[in-house]
């Protein structure tokens, strides 16, 4: 997949998407970044790409003709369009499998107080918020959801089907897990992980993640035992006993 990042701070991506898994993955060829500095697109003889809301308000906008003229240079009008905004669509499971979709996407990263209506007007981008909160720009929101995205794409995860299985993307949230030493500090990994018997952990771990989802997100819960399809007769029996007990 290629990610077209329009962006005043091109600087800021590299290091954050060049590192890690995503670094491994650009290297193998599955992620390619291409950072377009919108300033670069400017007429102004000092590379300025914003200026003062008509009609008075606080703040700077980014102005129509750099980000239109930046646009055009990846040819957006041929890909989906996403402005990282406060006010755009919640990333969620489902819009970020959507757009794993893609074969190339382009990310608008706003700065200041926003863009010029008009570029929302007329290109057809959809705004994407990362959460009810407000930051200095929309490159680091930017970087969440390319990360979010990527780690869909078959060869990105060293483990099959890794991204799936894990959290929201199952429905329920992650069980706890543990590692070496059985016991630390008169703290015991539970008795059922070592047992060696796979179907007994596959129920704990599945008992599991339907209490935490409970605690901390009743709203999947709800959703998951309304929703939920395929459970054998064992599942079934542990997701009424979690009903019943909490």
């Amino acid at each position: 997949m290629k990610f077209h990042v329009l962006t005043l701070f091109p600087e800021m991506f590299p290091p954050v998407l060049g590192a890690s898994i995503l670094g491994r993955a650009e290297r193998s060829g599955i992620l390619s970044f291409h950072y377009v500095n919108i300033r670069d697109y400017s007429t102004d003889k000092r590379r300025r790409v914003d200026d003062t809301p008509f009609g008075g308000g606080k703040g700077m906008l980014m102005q129509a003709q750099p980000v239109f003229d930046a646009l055009r240079s990846v040819s957006a009008e041929s890909k989906r369009i996403l402005y990282m905004s406060p006010r755009g669509r919640k990333l969620d499971p489902a819009l970020v499998r959507s757009l794993a979709g893609e074969e190339e996407l382009v990310i608008l990263c706003g700065h200041y107080e926003g863009i010029d209506q008009r570029i929302l007007d007329h290109w057809p981008i959809e705004e994407v918020s990362i959460g009810d909160y407000v930051l200095t720009g929309g490159e680091t929101a930017a970087m969440v959801l390319i990360d979010s995205v990527s780690r869909l794409l078959p060869g990105v995860l060293s483990k099959e089907g890794a991204a799936v299985e894990e959290s929201v993307y199952s429905g329920l949230l992650e069980y706890p897990q543990y590692t070496q030493p059985r016991e630390y500090e008169g703290m015991a990994v539970p008795e059922v992980l070592v047992s060696g018997n796979h179907r007994l952990i596959h129920l704990w771990k599945f008992e599991e993640s339907l209490k935490l989802t409970k605690r901390k997100r009743p709203d999947l819960f709800d959703e998951f035992v309304k929703n939920h399809r395929g459970l054998d007769k064992d599942e079934q029996k542990v997701m009424e006993k979690v009903i019943e007990m909490m």
